[in-house]
C-alpha cells in the first residue's frame, strides 16, 4: 500500500536539545566563532583521535583550505576519484591545480587504489580519496606512494579503516556538517591532522588573523571559512547523540539487507569487516536486466509511492563543466556503468522501522510488476 505522507531521503533527527543550545548561545552573545567552536574542535580531536581539528566553514572549505595548506597551485595535479560529490574536484580546480581521476572498484565504488600509481606525474602534488557512503578506501597503497593524502570525509565521521578512527592518519582529513550527515549542524566542515604546519596554516587561512582592539595586521591573504558558535552549539549536541543514532542507523542497515536479500538485480554496497563503516548511505546497484526495471524507473516508481531517494553519485568527469573543460579525460567504465545504476535508499535516525519496512515493500512491489 503506498504511503500517504511524503517519506524524506535523510532528514536531520535534530529535537529540543538541539533548540535549546542555539538559544543558551544567542543568549551568550556569541554568533560567530568563539568558545563552542573552541570546544568542538577539542571533543572532535578527542573523538577522531587526531591532534588538531579546525573547524571551518563547510566540508568544501575544509577540503580547499587543507589543499592550500599543503601548497598546492597552479600547474599541479590532484589525483581523485569521479565518483563524489563535484565539491571534491571543485576545489582543486580553485587552487588553479587540474584533478585527474581515476576508477574506482566494483564492489565499494572507492578508488581504485591500483589505478592511482599508473596516474601518477611530475606533476601530481597530492591524492584525495574518497570514503564513500562511509566506507573507508584502501588507504595503505596510497599512503606508500609517498605523496600528501586529502581524505574527503565526508560520509565518515564514525568510520576506522584497520581499527584505526579516520582523522589522523593521513595529512589531513576533511569532514562535513551538512544538514544530512551523521553529526549535522546544517553546515560547516572540520579539518584534522597531527601534522603542526597544516593545522596552523589553515588557522591562518580560515580567517584573518587579528591583534589587539582595532589594530590588526595579516600574515596571509586568508579565506573568511570560519564555523559559528550557532553552528558549533548544534554539532556538540548532534556528537551527544552520535550512539543513539548510529545504533539506529545499524538497525536500518540490517532491515535492508533482510529485506532486500532476495530481490534479483538489487546489490548493496560492499562493507569490508575489517573497517568501520560508518553507515552514512545505503546504496544499492540496480541490474535493470535483473530487476526488470532501470535505477531511473525505480527512483520515479519510488516517488510515486510517496519515497525519497538520492543518488551518490554521477561521475564528475561526465558533468557539463567538466566535460567541456577536460575533454581529453580517458573514459572510466566502472565509474560510468555504477553512475546509471546506483540508488541511495532513505536513511536516518529520524525514520521509523515502519518507514525502512515501507521502502522495502515499495521496491518489492516495483520489481514484482517489473
Amino acid at each position: 500500500m503506498t504511503r500517504e505522507t511524503p517519506l524524506g531521503f535523510q532528514p536531520p533527527a535534530v529535537g529540543e536539545e538541539e533548540i535549546a543550545a542555539v538559544a543558551e548561545t544567542l543568549r551568550s552573545g556569541w554568533l560567530t566563532t568563539g568558545p563552542r567552536a573552541a570546544l568542538l574542535e577539542e571533543r572532535m580531536a578527542e573523538y577522531l583521535e587526531a591532534k588538531h581539528v579546525l573547524a571551518v566553514a563547510s566540508g568544501t572549505a575544509a577540503m580547499h583550505l587543507a589543499l592550500v595548506a599543503l601548497g598546492v597551485g597552479p600547474g599541479d595535479e590532484v589525483i581523485t576519484t569521479p565518483i563524489t560529490w563535484p565539491a571534491t574536484a571543485n576545489v582543486i580546480v580553485h587552487v588553479g591545480a587540474t584533478p585527474v581521476f581515476v576508477d574506482v572498484r566494483e564492489e565499494d565504488l572507492n578508488i581504485d587504489p591500483e589505478l592511482v600509481e599508473p596516474a601518477l606525474s611530475p606533476r601530481t602534488k597530492a591524492i584525495m580519496p574518497v570514503h564513500l557512503a562511509g566506507q573507508p578506501c584502501e588507504l595503505d597503497p596510497i599512503w606508500q606512494l609517498g605523496l600528501p593524502v586529502v581524505e574527503d570525509a565526508a560520509h565518515a565521521a564514525e568510520s576506522a579503516y584497520r581499527g584505526r578512527k579516520l582523522g589522523g592518519l593521513s595529512d589531513a582529513t576533511c569532514f562535513s556538517l551538512y544538514a544530512t550527515k551523521n553529526i549535522a549542524a546544517g553546515e560547516g566542515g572540520l579539518v584534522s591532522t597531527n601534522r603542526d604546519d597544516v593545522a596552523a596554516a589553515i588557522r591562518e587561512l580560515r580567517l584573518m588573523r587579528r591583534g589587539n582592539g582595532s589594530l590588526y595586521d595579516i600574515t596571509v591573504p586568508g579565506y573568511k571559512a570560519n564555523l559559528s558558535d550557532v553552528l558549533a552549539a548544534i554539532a556538540l549536541v548532534q556528537l551527544d547523540k552520535l550512539p543513539g543514532h548510529t545504533a539506529r542507523r545499524l538497525r536500518q542497515f540490517e532491515l535492508y539487507d533482510e529485506g532486500l536479500a532476495d530481490v534479483d538485480g538489487i546489490e548493496p554496497l560492499a562493507r569490508d569487516p575489517r573497517d568501520t563503516h560508518a553507515l552514512h548511505l545505503y546504496v544499492v546497484r540496480v541490474d535493470a536486466e535483473r530487476f526488470g526495471a532501470t535505477r531511473d524507473e525505480l527512483q520515479r516508481a519510488l516517488g510515486e509511492e510517496q519515497i525519497s531517494t538520492s543518488i551518490h553519485f554521477l561521475p564528475v568527469h561526465r558533468l557539463t563543466w567538466y566535460r567541456g573543460r577536460f575533454p581529453e579525460q580517458p573514459r572510466l567504465p566502472v565509474a560510468e556503468r555504477a553512475g546509471d545504476e546506483i540508488l541511495s535508499l532513505p536513511l536516518s535516525p529520524a525514520h521509523s522501522e515502519e518507514d525502512i519496512g515501507d521502502v522495502i515493500e515499495a521496491i518489492r512491489r516495483v520489481h514484482s510488476r517489473a
